[in-house]
């Protein structure tokens, strides 16, 4: 039997297969709010053999998104536009649901990638970021103002009302983003927080205010909706000092205690020169450590793009799930393809069982 297409329990949410489609931003929502794009993307993930699609980077507040055209969650319109993309995937899809909410800090306030991918110019209707200190992202970006207290608390409330919409939506599962240099990666980075007060110095001080959120909005998701964080589990920057695997193991292990039902290991991110190894598979690694030492299941994301690559993966053990970008992006119906390869069954809908194994095999053309 394939390990790839075995059932998992994330906490208390019925999977089956360990097949994920991870969050991928689309920069394409109107105010916040998703449209007819993410409709049709996200409905054509529903059917690509993943038990679990991750809908993509969701702002807990407007001035909390990457772009003018990052998805929120923050209003009565933006949870009406996304609860209708979500019943519609739902209606024609086999895949579960989660969402991934977060806050940009300092990568906030930019432009869509393909208009560049720097911060707004003037003009271009940019707004203040925050962070836990003010250090630029990188040359060419403004510094943001190092955030108050009393701002934390407003964001930290604001990734317990997003979760609030977000069960009212019906999502089965909630990530925390935690990654990638945005606001809560930026707390747990010594690269981006230089603070001297309670929440700056150690990593027990800076694990303090995610963790402050992670317990706020398990307190306000119900049981039976499994929460986790998707982190970066290593800087790529130890010549500077930065976050390492050990230090991974440990805000990992932090938020198991604060209730969390898994872990993404990525990695990166955390300045804009900043670049990761280029390997297949290369955050592999550290979710196999912090799977191991944390004691928490753990889902591996980066270059996965092989079938026989991610059972390896889950079979040896070095995660319980495995999430693709790109490679669902390549081929929509990966998941098909692998079953096939594992000689393995995948829900496929039935107006398209005529290309399923049964009645369907790819047949390659004599040459000449």
């Amino acid at each position: 039997m394939s390990a790839l297409f075995s059932p998992f329990r994330l906490g208390t949410l019925d999977l089956s297969n360990r097949i994920v489609v991870s969050p991928m931003c689309q920069y394409s929502a109107d105010d916040g709010c998703a449209n007819d794009w993410h409709m049709v993307h996200l409905g054509m993930l529903s059917n690509s053999g993943a038990s679990l699609v991750i809908v993509e980077a969701t702002a807990v507040e407007r001035s909390g998104r990457i772009t003018h055209g990052c998805v929120g969650l923050y209003s009565d319109d933006n949870e009406a536009a996304l609860a209708r993309v979500i019943a519609h995937c739902r209606r024609i899809g086999s895949a579960k649901f989660g969402i991934q909410i977060g806050h940009a800090g300092r990568k906030g306030s930019s432009q869509r990638p393909w208009e560049g991918g720097l911060g707004l110019k003037t003009g271009e209707d940019p707004w203040e970021t925050v962070a836990p200190s003010p250090i630029p992202f990188g040359d060419g970006w403004p510094a943001p103002r190092e955030i108050t207290r009393a701002e934390m608390d407003r964001i930290r409330d604001a990734f317990a009302n997003a979760a609030k919409r977000a069960v009212r939506i019906g999502f089965d599962a909630i990530e925390l983003h935690m990654a990638h240099g945005y606001l809560l990666h930026s707390f747990v980075s010594p690269i981006s927080n230089r603070r001297t007060d309670e929440f700056g110095g150690s990593l027990e001080n800076r694990l303090r205010y995610p963790l402050e959120i992670a317990r706020t909005v398990r307190a306000a998701v119900p049981a039976h909706i499994a929460l986790g964080a998707r982190i970066s589990a290593h800087d790529w920057r130890d010549a500077d000092g930065g976050l390492t695997a050990e230090d991974a193991v440990a805000w990992s292990k932090a938020l198991k205690g604060a209730g969390l039902d898994f872990i993404c290991a990525s990695s990166g991110g955390v300045t804009a020169d900043t670049r990761n190894p280029s390997g297949a598979g290369y955050n592999v690694a550290l979710s196999e450590r912090i799977r191991r030492e944390a004691g928490i299941a753990t889902r591996a994301v980066g270059l996965i793009t092989d079938p026989h690559q991610a059972e390896a993966i889950v079979a040896g053990g070095k995660a319980d799930l495995v999430a693709l970008a790109r490679a669902m992006l390549d081929d929509p119906h990966w998941g098909w393809r692998a079953a096939r390869m594992l000689g393995a069954e995948v829900t496929i809908p039935p107006q398209y069982l005529r290309a399923g194994p049964k009645f369907w095999r790819p047949v390659t053309a004599a040459a000449g």
